[in-house]
Formats: C-alpha cells, sequence, structure tokens
C-alpha cells in the first residue's frame, strides 16, 4: 500500500508499469502531458482508454494528473505531497523512432527541463525516498556497437569521442539525468537508480513509432511491398515490455545509490529475420523491400546483463517469438 508516482504512465512503457505496480497493491498516481486531442485525438483516446482499463481490472480509481513537466515544478511538488509520495518512477519523455532520435535533437532537448525538474520537486517535496529512472542503450558510444560486443554499464563516456560518446543529444540527455541522481543520492540522501532499455517493444505500445510495432502494424495490414527500413543486416537484443517494468520494480528496491543497470536481452537478431518472424507469425507472405534510404540506427546493439543478474537477480523471460505472439494478438484486438 505505499503511494507511488509514476510519470509518463499513460505511455507504452509507463503503463505497464502502472499495471504491475497496481497488482502489488501499490497506491499509483500517474502523472502525463500526454498528447493534445487537438492535434492527435487517436493517440489521446487509445492511451486514456488503456489507464482506464488497467484501473478497471485492478478495482481501483483512476488518479491521474496532467502535466506539462518542463515547466511546471511547483505543481509537481504540489502533487507529490498531497499523495505523500514515497517512490517516483522516471518515465516521462520527448522521444520516438529512428528518425527523431536522428533528425530531431531539439526536441530531444527538452527532456533536460522534463528531468531536471522531476528531481528537484522529488527532493523538495520532503515525501520522496526513492527515484527510479527510464534511462536508455543510446547512452553507449556508438562506435561499440558491433557484432560480438555486449555493452557494459561502464562503457559510456570511455571512447573519448566527445559529445558523439553517445546516441545524438537522446543519449547524452540520459546521460546527464542519471550523473544528476547519482550527485542527488550522494549529497542528498535521496534513493536513486537507472535503468538502460534497450528496444523494448510488446502490447500496449501506441502509437507506434518504434520498429517492432511498425513492422507488425504493416504485417496485419497486410501491406504490400512490405518496406523495411536499412538493409536489414541491423541487429538488436529486443526486449518485451513486462521483463522490463519487472526489472524497474526490483531496481527502485534494491539499488540506493544511483547506479545505473542494463535491462535488456544479449541475444541478437537481424531486422530482416524479425520481419520472416513477423510475417510467418501473421501467415502473410509479401514482396519485402529493403529502403536503404531511410536511417537504420547502429549496426549491431544488445547488451552484458551481468550487473542486472547480480544486484537484481534479474533476466529477461519472454523470448522473442513469445513476445511477437503476445504483441500481434494485442495489436488486433486493438485493431491497430
Amino acid at each position: 500500500m505505499k503511494s507511488v508516482l509514476v510519470t509518463g504512465g499513460t505511455g507504452f512503457i509507463g503503463s505497464a508499469l502502472v499495471d504491475s505496480l497496481l497488482s502489488k497493491g501499490a497506491n499509483v498516481v500517474v502523472a502525463d502531458q500526454l498528447i493534445s486531442p487537438s492535434t492527435d485525438p487517436e493517440v489521446w483516446k487509445r492511451r486514456m482508454d488503456r489507464y482506464y482499463e488497467i484501473c478497471k481490472k485492478h478495482g481501483t480509481q483512476p488518479n491521474l494528473e496532467i502535466i506539462d513537466l518542463s515547466t511546471e515544478r511547483e505543481r509537481l511538488k504540489h502533487i507529490l505531497i498531497k499523495n505523500n509520495i514515497g517512490t517516483v518512477f522516471m518515465l516521462s519523455a520527448v522521444f520516438g523512432g529512428r528518425a527523431f532520435v536522428d533528425r530531431q535533437q531539439a526536441a530531444c532537448s527538452i527532456g533536460f527541463a522534463i528531468d531536471q525538474n522531476t528531481i528537484r520537486a522529488c527532493y523538495e517535496s520532503g515525501t520522496v525516498e526513492r527515484v527510479n529512472y527510464a534511462s536508455s542503450a543510446c547512452v553507449y558510444p556508438p562506435s561499440l556497437n558491433k557484432p560480438a560486443y555486449l555493452l557494459k554499464e561502464s562503457d559510456i563516456l570511455s571512447t573519448g569521442e566527445g559529445l558523439a560518446s553517445s546516441d545524438n543529444l537522446y543519449g547524452f540527455q540520459k546521460i546527464m539525468t542519471e550523473t544528476t541522481l547519482k550527485v542527488f543520492s550522494e549529497e542528498h540522501g535521496l534513493k536513486t537508480s537507472s535503468c538502460r532499455f534497450l528496444t523494448v517493444y510488446g502490447a500496449g505500445e501506441y502509437p507506434t513509432t518504434h520498429a517492432i510495432s511498425m513492422l507488425c502494424q504493416r504485417a496485419l495490414k497486410h501491406e504490400n511491398p512490405f518496406v523495411v527500413w536499412g538493409s536489414g543486416e541491423q541487429e538488436r537484443g529486443f526486449t518485451y515490455v513486462t521483463d522490463i517494468v519487472e526489472g524497474q520494480i526490483l531496481a527502485a528496491e534494491k539499488i540506493t545509490d544511483g547506479t545505473a543497470v542494463n535491462l535488456g536481452w544479449s541475444k541478437r537478431y537481424k531486422i530482416k529475420d524479425v520481419v520472416a518472424m513477423i510475417l510467418s507469425i501473421v501467415g502473410y507472405k509479401p514482396a519485402i523491400f529493403f529502403d536503404k534510404s531511410k536511417p537504420e540506427g547502429p549496426f549491431s546493439r544488445a547488451l552484458d546483463i551481468s550487473l542486472a543478474k547480480k544486484l537484481l537477480g534479474w533476466s529477461p523471460k519472454i523470448d522473442l517469438h513469445e513476445g511477437l505472439e503476445l504483441t500481434l494478438e494485442w495489436m488486433k484486438k486493438q485493431n491497430i
């Protein structure tokens, strides 16, 4: 019956985290800016519907605060005090798929304001004891994204490449927030942790801006030709969303000194093989076109999760084929 706040709690990973926390008996408050219904009413409606469905499933009333965390620090502090929040999960972010990370770095910079305001409000509230941050594998140097190499937590800023030591401004912003949380732990006793995610996918993602959800949507719509960004040779370790939120909760419980841990699969799959798997599950055989004019991101990226195993006793449980089946089943039910 602890009181927990989830920023970004109507989003893809955030809503799965809210679901898990409610199943454990927590009192959960969600703080989210959502998306303006005047600009994208369908996204607004789907995210709200999912949040209300989760609350209904657990027999609890929705507790949602619509807030712009990039500007409303004092209001967030009031929300924390009013609800006697003891733990905060930071998932609010300006984000998108590969094209966003590569080409909209000015938008990524809003993350500095969101995260700094959230951390400061948590500290100033006097009620918050623990903060867990949703970071990213984008903190790692792109030059280390190569076959057979598993990215370790100590690899951040290790290559002497300056700002190129992370995946664009998005990755650098995540590093700065991780560092801030560690400093607040050291100087003010705030119990903090960060989790670095890699290519999260699964039921509940909307809009479909990332690779897995986009490919699944195209397969269900029977698109022909079936367009795939990049060469198809790029490879990733894909992690199902429920495995991620399990790791987040464990990190919030067990890590108190700002340590960051990797959460993801160390096994890699080529995008062309993921496409083949999705089409096989759907039972559809279109002509496949690899559009090499589109960004494909790092050629190869997977994580060393030995630290998460050691500190949290965590490892992912849902392999890619099972996760794709769950994702496609959910998308069919939602008519996405």
